[in-house]
């Protein structure tokens, strides 16, 4: 590995981190390094990409519940349905192509962007999480199976539809929501990680050391938005920047930008 790719997995991974605990899809700049940058095909980028998820993930876990931001005891539903979702997930993304979900995926991050913009209230409010509401298992079940299965497969995008579930159809809070995201995300991509790595989809060398800058990121990202008053005002603009960005992207601006 040359120097100046070893820089690159590092800060692409620690702004990686950042994205991931604040809002997702933290996983477009660690797979993108991982098949452009370092060159590995696109099922082992997938496989390798869940080392930094699982570390990141983990470690952003521990820091929302020191500060008790995270109370395992409320959300043991969402995380059961979501690990349930991710193993038929990633036993899938091991037999067939993820290339299918590309056009599904844009329009997606498309509708998500407008029901980001539309009353921001509902993503910032500080009292958020003391009207949330206990869903029953006909809607949760269905719901968290769904997005489990989403983030088992591609993981790519799963943090922002994750947030948008649960802030606003369980309403929480974004912070809250966070806390939730990650600790579920590090719950089922131990699992995820492991089958990867027995069907031999995992490239444990580039994997880790993205996962080196990835772990600082979400390290200090959580413990900013666990102590900073206004941390959830920043969570949201960089959720409505990181989903901008995402859409441009998906419809090729960029592309279009660059050939001009």
């Amino acid at each position: 590995m040359e120097i100046w790719q070893l820089a690159v997995c590092i800060v692409g991974g620690f702004m990686a981190g950042v994205i991931n605990t604040f809002a997702g899809n933290g996983s477009a700049i660690t797979l993108s390094i991982l098949t452009e940058v370092l060159g590995l095909p696109s099922n082992v980028a997938n496989g390798s990409n869940r080392i930094g998820a699982l570390f990141q993930s983990s470690a952003s876990s521990l820091v929302f519940l020191k500060y008790k931001t995270l109370k395992l005891r409320e959300v043991w539903d969402i995380a059961a349905f979501t690990f349930i979702g991710a193993i038929v997930g990633v036993i899938t993304a091991t037999q067939v192509s993820n290339d299918q979900f590309d056009q599904v995926f844009r329009f997606l991050m498309a509708a998500m962007l407008i029901v980001i913009l539309v009353n921001p209230k509902r993503w910032i409010s500080p009292k958020q999480s003391e009207s949330r509401r206990k869903l029953p298992v006909y809607l949760s079940a269905p719901l968290f199976l769904v997005l489990g299965f989403y983030g088992g497969f591609i993981q790519m995008g799963m943090g922002i539809f994750f947030l948008a579930a649960t802030v606003l159809i369980v309403r929480y809070d974004i912070i809250v929501a966070n806390g939730i995201k990650v600790f579920v995300i590090a719950l089922y991509t131990t699992v995820v990680l492991a089958i990867f790595h027995f069907q031999g989809l995992v490239d444990w060398k580039y994997g880790a050391i993205i996962a080196i800058g990835q772990t600082l990121g979400g390290i200090l990202a959580a413990q900013y938005a666990t102590t900073y008053e206004n941390a959830g005002v920043y969570a949201y603009r960089i959720l409505v920047i990181i989903v901008c960005l995402v859409v441009l992207r998906q419809f090729g601006v960029f592309d279009l930008i660059t050939n001009l």
